[in-house]
This record gives structure tokens, sequence and C-alpha cells, in this order.
């Protein structure tokens, strides 16, 4: 028997581990007439994702405002099956950025407004990543009765490149870079007239949480396949012309004012970014 910390619905649940420890419990029924301290069987548990560290218990809470339990918990079942089976390391961010994703995705397929991912194939260079990214949109697929195209692996696949990393036990950020860097990019955002609106509060959020992140790899930053990022680099730059200037200049900025190299994947996640907040059509 173990306590429960919080509940979601009769069948998810947060539970207490001991030791500051938590986890996220799934199982049918398994919290129905419950409440918070009362004990839970633990026979009844049909999935388990725990939360190892302050930033994922953090991001829980944070997500929980705003994203259904059941988004919640399929992002969680996707990463710890990235962690568990395939041993990956992933900043945990990511459990923001991707549940922002699919919950997006998620009421796009519902209006009939979904649009299959424009982002480029880059299976050959991130075998790993899209493994899970397969295995995730199955997940998805199954948890919410939708039928999402294959398409969806490859901005499925983006978020565990974009967050692959070590977190720092901690929690801790170079937090004078985050804020240099914040300055940059605002500074180059509103010389372009890219600002925070109500339409594009998600995506603009997403990209400062990308920026805030990217000081803790700054010194950890490497082109595993410089000439396969400088293909993919042409053909965004001739899809999305107007994002890939504006993601140009921020990223020449950033290498000069910081004075360090950052990795060309930087300059590809800019792109996506910027397309993003401003919804520019591809020119191919």
């Amino acid at each position: 028997m173990v306590e429960i910390a919080q509940i979601f619905n009769n069948n998810n649940a947060l539970i207490n581990l001991g030791d500051h420890k938590q986890a996220i419990v799934k199982g049918k029924g398994i919290a129905f007439n419950k409440n918070k301290g009362s004990n839970l069987d633990t026979s009844k548990i049909e999935k388990i994702f725990y939360l190892n560290t302050k930033g994922s218990q953090e991001n829980l809470f944070f997500l929980m405002k705003d994203i259904p339990i059941d988004i919640v918990t399929t992002t969680y079942e996707i990463i710890d099956y990235a962690k568990r089976e395939l041993n990956y390391s992933v900043l945990d961010y990511v459990y923001i950025t991707l549940s922002d994703h699919i919950f997006g995705a998620y009421k796009r397929y519902l209006s009939h407004s979904y649009q299959a991912s424009l982002v480029p194939d880059m299976s050959n260079q991130y075998t790993t990543e899209y493994l899970i990214a397969s295995h995730g949109l199955d997940v998805i697929n199954t948890n919410l009765g939708v039928n999402f195209p294959e398409s969806e692996i490859r901005s499925i696949a983006l978020h565990f490149i974009n967050a692959r990393g070590e977190e720092d036990q901690n929690n801790q950020l170079k937090q004078s870079e985050a804020i240099d860097i914040n300055k940059i990019v605002k500074a180059v955002l509103i010389d372009n007239d890219i600002f925070r609106k109500d339409s594009n509060g998600n995506y603009y959020d997403r990209f400062m949480i990308h920026l805030q992140y990217l000081t803790a790899r700054l010194d950890d930053l490497k082109d595993e396949n410089e000439k396969f990022n400088k293909k993919l680099e042409l053909e965004m730059k001739e899809s999305y012309p107007k994002s890939f200037q504006i993601a140009k200049e921020i990223y020449d900025r950033l290498q000069n004012e910081l004075g360090k190299k950052i990795s060309s994947s930087e300059l590809l996640y800019f792109i996506i970014h910027i397309q993003r907040l401003t919804q520019e059509k591809t020119k191919k």
C-alpha cells in the first residue's frame, strides 16, 4: 500500500514513495472512492511513471493547469519508454514541450484542422530519436483514440533531439547566460515585429524554454553530422526564406555576443521555432 498525494481522476493518481519522491500511477478504477492521504492498492497499478527529479515534479503541476491528464500521462509514458528501454538521457523540459505539442495536435485533430508535419525527415541522423517517436505515435494513437499519420513521428522525434542531454541534479541553470540569451533573441524578434500574443503564446513560450536550456548545453554542443545539417539548412532556407533569415540572425548574434560556438543543429531548431511563430507558408 502507498499513500495518495493527489487524485487526477478515477484512473490516475499521484503517489508518495518516501524520501520526497513521487510517481504517477495509472490503472482502471485505481483512485475510485479514494481521497488524498488514502492508501492505494498497488495490485491495481497498470503503469507507473517515476518523477525522479525536482524538475519533473514541478513540470507535472505546471502541466496540470492547462493540459488534460490523459495527455500528460501519455507524454510521461513516451518519455519513460525512452529512458527505460533505450537508456536515453533527456532534459526535463521535454515534459512541457511534448505535452504541449500532443495537446495542440489533438485539438487540431478533433477540429479537423490537423495538417501533416512539415518538419524535415532526419531519421538517418537520429535513429534512436525516431525509434522513440515511432513508439510514441503508437502510444498516442492508442491512448487518445486518434489516428495521426506517420509524418507525426518527425515532430515527436524533434522534441527528443531538442531536449537531449543530462539533467543537472541540482536543477540549476546558468542564469546569467540565460538572461543574456533571452535578451539577445527578444531584441531580434522585436526588430522583426514578432511579439508574444495570445495566438502564438504557446509557440513563443516553447522557444523561450528551448533557449533557457540551451544555456545548460553551451559547453557540450557537438555537430554529429555537419554535412547532413547543411543539406537540411539549404532545404529549409528554400522552404522558409523569411524564417531562415530571422533564425540565422539569432544564431549569428548569439555566437558573436556569447563568444561561443553553437551547434549547427541549433540553427535548424531556430528556423522551426520561428516558422511556427510567423506561420510562414512553405515556398516549395
